[in-house]
This record gives structure tokens, C-alpha cells and sequence, in this order.
């Protein structure tokens, strides 16, 4: 007899929910999880292959728990006069987000965010047994300094998630936003930067907001900007008193030697890993060109990808550019679908298909 997941003890607020993934489909142009197109260049491959190479012999023994020289490069990559003890890092942003969600949320408490977000918020969230609410965007997508302190004032929850730039729109989040989102709530509140190297130079960090404000935590990955989606690191800055109370609940040794090496070596080469982010920004700009003169509705973005709208059957398109060869995302939003900045060589094929669909 097969047995079924409804067959299974399984928590009763995980039934009939979907694991998050997107389609995984071998096409030439994958252009639907943001991932950086840009392979590693060569020199900083290497020097990542030394590094690794030099603590295999030694992987009979446990790893720095406190993962102590990562921590130390994370801090001096950020600046912003952040020390390794307001520093975490983890496997993914994921795991550093299911962190602050096992210490600071769990059962009989709440989390939220303004829909539509990254999917996984909720997922977390429901995984630590917690409560999901989905505020609102305006008609772009965008948050109001007003509007946001007042959705969150009246939620009252006890982890708030801000987005900034908010995946899978791309909308910028300004600092006042921040502040404001700050000021109106009594619990955590996230910051969740992936993309915020793809965002235009004259960007501020939330970084600038840390001081004094010991319940603001800032998330980053590096596997957008860094090209490392492989390796699975992610990291946040926060206060010390933060950093502890994730002490508590994450796994003991949870990043191993081997990503600690891969992570320090690419972070010494941080200027080369960067030198990708203007042509991915260039690429991302195109589209949007493109898109625009296509007849679609593109949505400013500061991060790797675009959202546009003015897709009449975004399904039909999706399963069409398939055909075609490339690979780019459904997010759910009706009429609408969105593509990652990839090379310019991949740029060019997903807008060729595109046009050749339009005029079909």
C-alpha cells in the first residue's frame, strides 16, 4: 500500500501546505531564481580551492563553533564600524531568518509582512509554529512610512519582516520606512537585504539605523551579488544581545569547515566577486527598456530581476518561453511574471523569445 503525507502524523497547521521551490527544469537560459549567472572568476576559484583544500585533512575534527575568522571578515565587509560580535552567519539567509524566527517567535506568537514578499517568510514562520499575517503594498508595490507603521501598530506582531529591495517586485524600501516600522512595533524587526548591492550607489544600508536599536536586525546573502548560491551562506548584523539569543537555538557546529573556508576566501576577493553587479544592473536596466517598448509593464527594481506586468496569460507566456529555451518565473501575481538579470548573451535570448511571443 502507498502511504500518502495525510497518512502521516504530520502537525495539523502543516497539512496541506507546499514546500517552497521553484521550477527546476533543464533549459539553456534559467532566468527564475535571481541566481548570479556570472561564473567565479578563475583566480578567486582558486584561491577558494587552496583554502578548502588546507582544512580537509582536518575534518575528522569539529569546526570553530563560533566560526570566529567568517564573523571577523563579514564585519570588515560591511564597515559601517559593525565587530564580529554583531555578526551571525548560517547556512543560507534561510537558516539565518529560521534562527531569529526559534528564538523570537514560535507558538502563540505572530510575524509579519507586506504581501507580496519573499514566499519563504511564511513558510518560516509556519515551520516554528507561529502565526502569518499579510499586510498590504500600494498599487506599485510600494510602502508608506504612514501606512506601514499603521498596518504594523495595528498587527502588533511579534516579528516584523521588511523586505528592502522586496522580492519578487523589486520595490525599493526607503530608511524612513525602516524607522518608522521601528517605532510602531514592541518586537524584532528584519530587515532583509539579499539585494541590497544591486541597488543604486547612492542606497543607504539599514546598517546605518543599528545603533540604539537593539530589536533592528539586517540579513544579507551572499548568493546573489557574491555568485555563491552553492556554498549556502548567509549572514545578518544585529546587536551583541541578538547574537546570543540565536546561541540558543542554533545546531551545534551548523556551518561546517569546509563553507567557513569557501566563505573567508571568497570574501578577501570581495571587489573581484563584486565586479559582476554593474553588468547584472545594466542587463536589469535593459530589460526593463525592452520590456517597456514591448508593451509590458516593468516595475522599478533595485535588485537582479524585474517584475512586469501587462501579461495577459502569464502561464501561457511562461510555458511559451519554455519552448523557446528559457526558464523565468511565475510568482503568483496575476498578470504578471518575473525575469533575473542574467548575462548580456542571456538577456538577449529571453528578450528575443519574448518579442517573437508578442508578435505571435
Amino acid at each position: 500500500m502507498t502511504v500518502t503525507l495525510e497518512d502521516l502524523p504530520i502537525r495539523d497547521d502543516l497539512r496541506g501546505q507546499k514546500p517552497y521551490g521553484a521550477p527546476q527544469v533543464p533549459l539553456p537560459i534559467a532566468l527564475n531564481v535571481n541566481e548570479n549567472t556570472h561564473p567565479i572568476p578563475a583566480e578567486v576559484a582558486e584561491d577558494i580551492a587552496d583554502s578548502v583544500a588546507r582544512v580537509i585533512t582536518d575534518l575528522n575534527r569539529y569546526p570553530d563553533r563560533e566560526f570566529t575568522e567568517l564573523r571577523e571578515s563579514f564585519a570588515e565587509y560591511l564597515g559601517h564600524g559593525l565587530s564580529a560580535d554583531q555578526i551571525w552567519a548560517a547556512n543560507g539567509s534561510n537558516e539565518v531568518l529560521q534562527h531569529i524566527l526559534q528564538a523570537f517567535a514560535g507558538p502563540g506568537r505572530t510575524a509579519f509582512g507586506f504581501a507580496p514578499t519573499y514566499s519563504m517568510y511564511s513558510l518560516l514562520v509556519r515551520g516554528v509554529g507561529s502565526t502569518w499575517i499579510a499586510g498590504t503594498r500600494g498599487s506599485r508595490f510600494e510602502l508608506s512610512p504612514e501606512d506601514a507603521a499603521r498596518q504594523v501598530r495595528g498587527a502588533d506582531p511579534d516579528v516584523v519582516f521588511l523586505c528592502s529591495p522586496n522580492n519578487p517586485t523589486g520595490t525599493p524600501v526607503s530608511l524612513d520606512v525602516v524607522e518608522a516600522v521601528y517605532e510602531a512595533s514592541r518586537g524584532i524587526v528584519i530587515v532583509d537585504e539579499a539585494y541590497h548591492e544591486f541597488a543604486s550607489a547612492d542606497t543607504p544600508s539599514a546598517l546605518t539605523l543599528l545603533d540604539g536599536r537593539e530589536r533592528l536586525v539586517v540579513s544579507r546573502t551572499m548568493s546573489k551579488a557574491f555568485a555563491f548560491a552553492g556554498a549556502r551562506v548567509g549572514y545578518l548584523a544585529a546587536d551583541p544581545a541578538v547574537i546570543d539569543a540565536l546561541r540558543l537555538v542554533r545546531l551545534p557546529y551548523h556551518l561546517s569547515a569546509v563553507t567557513q573556508a569557501a566563505a573567508v576566501a571568497a570574501l578577501r576577493h570581495s571587489e573581484t566577486m563584486l565586479r559582476t553587479v554593474a553588468d547584472i544592473v545594466e542587463q536589469r536596466d535593459r530589460i526593463s527598456a525592452t520590456l517597456a517598448a514591448l508593451g509590458y509593464d516593468p516595475y522599478e527594481s533595485g535588485s537582479n530581476f524585474v517584475l512586469f506586468g501587462g501579461v495577459a496569460d502569464p502561464q501561457a507566456t511562461w510555458r511559451r518561453l519554455c519552448d523557446e529555451g528559457v526558464l523565468i518565473r511565475d510568482v503568483g501575481i496575476p498578470g504578471h511574471l518575473r525575469v533575473s538579470a542574467g548575462t548580456e548573451e542571456e538577456t538577449t535570448a529571453f528578450l528575443d523569445a519574448l518579442a517573437r511571443i508578442r508578435d505571435e
